[in-house]
């Protein structure tokens, strides 16, 4: 006997008007009802994949003699600046991953300019430290300066125009990335995380120079021109060990500690194979992928109304409900949709009703085994519990060591269908044991059927 029964209902309409109120928006807003000011803003338009809006994917590989060994943690630093330089392009849900231990895969969908993708992917990676004098440039800016790769940190002249006058600052890089020889997160004088920095015997000296002719100027490290932080010089360094301190958190701190160690890829990569998947063939994968969805749904849906009748409707609309809101988690929480993670999709929907058939079977043995309708519900799903417990258990550790191939191995479609299953499995159990169950308890107990044999197809 279920407990709080309206109660549960309510729940069920509140959660699928909830969900329908995700699928039909592409961007949802709560707003504030003094003055009318947003209080949450968010983008939930779909997320299609590669193989589905098109764009470029591309294998990297470690540039190294064959049979040397590749440090992981430096192919991982490898893959991390991979990624933020391609998310500087404004790439959208690109994913790159590593693919064993010496291979990386990057995917962008939607992307247009696969050479400036390359360009971006091979770059070698600057880093300067750089005289700007009284200047302190923002952050993430881009300036110009006197060194180009393979130069020299000699200062020349700045440039100027016909008329004498200089159209954009040109300032002297002092010395590059390849003087350091350790950077650390450490901690500030003022007890905040700062960046500690140790330089070679050269760089040392060029330092100890510039610093104790320059106390009270800027500072600015760029890395591709492009400035990462500027600091004040506070006093002379003579010994080739600085910080760098400012208003760093943590995380910010151990970022700025990456790109000053890792300027440059730590690894060389090489681009082994490229593959440009065209939009009109990921559109009509799409469109075929969902036709394929409709007509599948559409005769599950007349098997469980014609076999099980009005258990059979219930399901029907338990299984719309499970629909409804996988698609809603999918778009607020961003998942990528790709032709796998449809097809992880559309499988748990398999599994969805092969609980509620679990569940009806056993309802139509107790009903012939001579038991009222309200007792045979209750051992129906009482006694199908543990069968659906371990399919459902059985379906979510494969979808687990699936994700692990897929991670490990660089396997993304793989990982995609591994994790839309385990995602509908577990929306699946919810729907068979809570929704489906309230319904059908709540269509008996208004309804009254008295034909078993009609209603219940024994």
């Amino acid at each position: 006997m279920i407990q709080n029964l309206y109660t549960r209902l309510v729940l069920i309409l509140l959660v699928a008007a909830l969900a329908i109120w995700v699928d039909v928006n592409d961007e949802i807003q709560i707003l504030n009802p003094l003055n009318n000011s947003v209080l949450v803003s968010r983008d939930i338009a779909p997320r299609l994949g590669l193989d589905l809006q098109g764009g470029l994917q591309v294998l990297l590989e470690a540039d190294l003699p064959e049979g040397s060994e590749v440090d992981p943690q430096a192919m991982e630093t490898a893959r991390n600046i991979v990624e933020n330089r391609t998310n500087a392009l404004g790439v959208s849900e690109n994913v790159i991953q590593l693919a064993g231990d010496r291979r990386i895969v990057g995917e962008f969908p939607g992307a247009e300019d696969a050479d400036a993708i390359l360009d971006i992917i091979q770059q070698t990676g600057l880093m300067e430290f750089v005289d700007t004098g009284d200047f302190r440039p923002e952050e993430g800016s881009i300036i110009q300066t006197d060194f180009a790769d393979g130069g020299t940190t000699e200062a020349t002249p700045t440039p100027t125009d016909e008329n004498g006058t200089n159209p954009q600052p040109v300032y002297h890089t002092i010395m590059t990335g390849r003087e350091l020889t350790s950077v650390n997160v450490g901690v500030g004088a003022d007890g905040q995380p700062a960046v500690d920095f140790v330089l070679s015997p050269e760089g040392a000296r060029i330092f100890a120079d510039h610093t104790a002719a320059n106390i009270g100027k800027i500072l600015t490290i760029t890395l591709d021109k492009r400035v990462v932080p500027a600091p004040g010089i506070e006093g002379a360094i003579p010994d080739g060990q600085g910080q760098i301190s400012g208003a760093f958190t943590a995380e910010s701190a151990n970022a700025l500690a990456v790109q000053l160690r890792y300027g440059s890829l730590p690894v060389p990569l090489k681009v082994v194979e490229t593959r440009i998947i065209g939009p009109t063939l990921g559109e009509d994968s799409l469109q075929r992928s969902l036709t394929a969805g409709l007509i599948g749904m559409i005769i599950v849906i007349l098997f469980m109304v014609i076999y099980y009748r009005l258990p059979g409707i219930v399901a029907a609309l338990a299984i719309l409900f499970y629909g409804v809101i996988a698609f809603a988690i999918f778009k607020y929480f961003h998942f990528t949709l790709t032709l796998p993670g449809i097809a992880g999709f559309l499988l748990s929907t398999g599994a969805a009703l092969d609980a509620n058939i679990l569940i009806f079977e056993r309802l139509k043995e107790e009903l012939r085994s001579g038991r009222n309708l309200q007792q045979a519900m209750d051992q129906g799903w009482s006694r199908a519990w543990s069968s659906i417990r371990d399919s459902n258990l059985a379906a979510i550790i494969t979808s687990l060591i699936l994700y692990w191939f897929g991670s490990t191995f660089g396997a993304t479609i793989v990982k995609g269908f591994s994790l839309t299953l385990a995602m509908g499995v577990a929306i699946s159990l919810f729907t068979a044991i809570y929704v489906t169950r309230t319904l059908l308890t709540i269509a008996i107990r208004n309804f009254k059927p008295q034909n078993l044999a009609t209603w219940f197809g024994i």
